[in-house]
C-alpha cells in the first residue's frame, strides 16, 4: 500500500475543500408547475389574485420586492429626511440632471427603482403591494365624458361606474380627511392651497383616500408618533391605516388559502414552452440582491402585472429574443406619463409652518373640456425646517406619446419619450398652479429639471396590444392588467383607481369565459 506523507494528506484537503467551495458557489436550480403566475402584486396583480383565488384557482403571485408590514410607531419604511439602503432597489439611487448625487448606498432590494429612459425616466416601486406602498393615495374615479375621450369606446362606462370602481372604493376604505384633521396646526398648507385655489377661480374638494383617518386623529392626540401629521409619509407610512394592496386585496387572497405570495422573486424572463404553457424564469434573492436559487416555472396562465415598465420591458425581450414568438407589432407603443408635473411652492405672502401634515387632503379638478383636463393637487413635505415650501403636484389628459424600443446591445427595452410632447397640457397645468402660487409664490418645475414620471402608462395597451379584459391578442393564457394596458393616461385622475376597477371588470369575463 502506498504510503501517506504530509503533503500528499495536504493536497488531498485542498482538493476536497476546493471542491466543497465549488459546490457551494453553485446556485440550485429547481423547477416548479402551477396553473396560474401572477408577476406582480400591485393593484393589477392583487385584483386578479383574490377574484381568482376566490373561485378555487390556486394562484402564485411573485414579487421581487421585500414585505413592509406596518403598525402603530413601526419602523419599516425609510425616512425621506434620513435616507438609507431602504429607499432604493439594489443601491439603485437616481441621477438627477443638475442637483447634488445622493451618496451611495449599500446594496438592498428597497422600495423604488429610477428606469432610465432617452427623454423620460420612470420611478417604479418594489415590494409586496406593488405602487400602492409608496402612492399617496388619491383616489380618484373620472366623469363618462373624460373615460371616453381617452378609453375604448366598446369599454362600458356605465357599468365600471355602477359595478367596479364601487367596488374598488370599498376594498380601499376610501375616506376624505376629517375636518377635525384638516383644522389642527399641521396642516395649515393644505388651507393655504383650498384658499388660494378659490380665490382663483377654481373649484376645490377634498381628494378621497385610502386611508383610516383615525390614525392621524390619534397621532394628534399623542397616541403615536407622528407620521400623517408630520409628512413623514412619502415613502410609506409606519404607523398603518392606509389600506395598500398587501393588506387589501392580498391579504384577502392568502386568507383564502388559494393565493401564495412569494416576495424576493426577481422574474428574469418569460417564454412561450414548446408545450405551450408559459415558461417564467425567476431567481430567488436576499435583501442584498444575491440570488439563493434558480427556479423555472410553468404555468398555464401567465398574467403580467409587474407595473408598466416592467411588464413592457418583459415581453419586449420575449419577443426580440424570439422566446415568444409572432407578438403583437404595437407592443411597446402608446406609452404615457398621465401629464405629470411635479413643483415646489415657495410661499413668501403665508408661512405654511413646519411640520405639515400629509399625505393629501385637498385637489382643484378643471375636467369641462377632456383637451386640457387637470387635476392639481397640494402635497405635504417630509418633516423639515420651516422652509416656506410645499408641494404642489398636476396631471392630466396628456396627449404626448413614447414607445419602448429594444436594445440588443442591452439585452434591454429602453424608453424614448420626445421633448415637449406633453406641452399643450403641462402649460394648462402650469398656468394654474401660477395663480394658486400667486404673485408673492415661487415655482420650481422639479418634472422639467429632471423628466420623471411616477404614473407611467401604456406599452401594452388595450386595443393594439390586448384586447378589453387583458388578453395578448394571439396568445391564449397570456395576460396583461396593469398600467401597461391603459391608454397611455387614466384621464385626469391618478391611475390607481382605474387600473383595479378595469382588472376587476376583466376578471369577471375571464373567470366566465377562460379556462383557467
Amino acid at each position: 500500500m502506498r504510503s501517506l506523507n504530509r503533503r500528499t494528506v495536504l493536497r488531498g484537503a485542498a482538493a476536497v475543500a476546493g471542491v466543497a467551495a465549488l459546490g457551494a458557489g453553485r446556485v440550485p436550480t429547481t423547477r416548479e408547475e402551477h396553473r396560474v403566475v401572477v408577476i406582480g402584486s400591485g393593484f393589477g396583480g392583487g385584483v386578479t389574485a383574490l377574484r381568482l383565488a376566490q373561485t378555487g384557482v390556486p394562484v402564485l403571485v411573485l414579487e421581487r420586492g421585500r414585505r413592509w408590514p406596518t403598525g402603530p410607531d413601526a419602523e419599516t419604511f425609510p425616512h425621506p429626511t434620513a435616507p438609507d439602503k431602504r429607499i432604493f432597489w439594489l443601491g439603485s439611487a437616481p441621477a438627477l440632471p443638475g442637483l447634488p448625487s445622493l451618496p451611495p448606498f449599500e446594496r438592498y432590494t428597497g422600495l423604488l427603482e429610477q428606469v432610465t429612459g432617452q427623454g423620460m425616466s420612470m420611478m417604479c416601486a418594489a415590494g409586496v403591494g406593488g405602487g400602492s406602498l409608496v402612492y399617496q393615495g388619491m383616489t380618484l374615479q373620472p366623469t363618462a365624458e373624460l373615460f371616453h375621450a381617452c378609453f375604448p369606446e366598446q369599454l362600458d362606462y356605465a357599468r365600471l361606474d355602477a359595478e367596479y370602481y364601487p367596488r374598488v372604493a370599498a376594498m380601499l376604505g376610501i375616506e376624505t380627511a376629517p375636518d377635525a384633521l384638516v383644522e389642527s396646526r399641521t396642516y395649515q398648507a393644505s388651507r393655504v392651497f383650498a384658499r388660494n385655489a378659490r380665490n382663483a377661480g377654481y373649484a376645490v374638494e377634498k381628494i378621497p383616500m385610502p386611508i383610516d383617518w383615525d390614525y392621524a386623529l390619534r397621532e394628534l392626540d399623542g397616541e403615536m408618533k407622528p407620521s400623517y401629521t408630520n409628512g413623514d409619509c412619502a415613502l410609506g407610512v409606519n404607523n398603518g391605516g392606509k389600506h395598500s394592496v398587501d393588506v387589501t386585496y392580498l391579504a384577502a387572497a392568502e386568507a383564502t388559502g388559494c393565493c401564495t405570495v412569494a416576495s424576493l422573486h426577481h422574474v428574469t424572463d418569460v417564454a412561450l414552452a414548446s408545450d405551450g404553457r408559459w415558461e417564467i424564469r425567476v431567481d430567488r434573492i436576499d435583501t442584498t440582491g444575491t440570488v439563493l436559487e434558480k427556479k423555472v416555472l410553468t404555468a398555464k396562465a401567465l398574467v403580467m402585472a409587474a407595473g408598466t415598465a416592467n411588464t413592457t420591458r418583459l415581453l419586449m425581450r420575449a419577443g426580440a429574443k424570439g422566446d415568444i414568438p409572432d407578438l403583437p407589432d404595437a407592443l411597446g407603443a402608446g406609452w404615457g406619463t398621465n401629464g405629470d408635473r411635479i413643483y415646489t411652492w415657495t410661499n413668501l405672502a403665508d408661512d405654511f409652518g413646519a411640520p405639515q401634515g400629509g399625505p393629501v387632503v385637498y385637489g382643484s379638478k378643471e375636467w369641462d373640456d377632456p383637451a386640457i383636463a387637470n387635476t392639481v393637487i397640494q402635497a405635504s413635505l417630509p418633516p423639515l425646517p420651516d422652509l416656506r415650501t410645499t408641494m404642489l403636484v398636476g396631471y392630466g389628459i396628456s396627449a404626448g406619446r413614447g414607445r419602448f424600443v429594444y436594445d440588443a446591445a442591452k439585452d434591454d427595452a429602453v424608453l424614448h419619450w420626445p421633448s415637449n410632447a406633453d406641452a399643450k397640457l403641462s402649460a394648462r397645468i402650469h398656468e394654474r398652479i401660477s395663480r394658486i402660487a400667486g404673485p408673492l409664490g415661487i415655482l420650481l418645475d422639479t418634472t422639467a429639471v429632471a423628466p420623471s414620471t411616477w404614473h407611467p402608462l401604456g406599452g401594452a395597451a388595450m386595443g393594439s396590444v390586448c384586447d378589453l379584459e387583458g388578453r395578448v391578442l394571439g396568445h391564449r393564457g397570456l395576460y396583461v392588467l396593469d398600467g401597461a394596458l391603459m391608454p397611455g393616461t387614466t384621464a385626469a385622475c391618478n391611475p390607481s383607481m382605474t387600473i383595479a376597477a378595469i382588472a376587476e371588470r376583466a376578471l369577471d369575463h375571464l373567470i366566465a369565459e377562460d379556462p383557467f
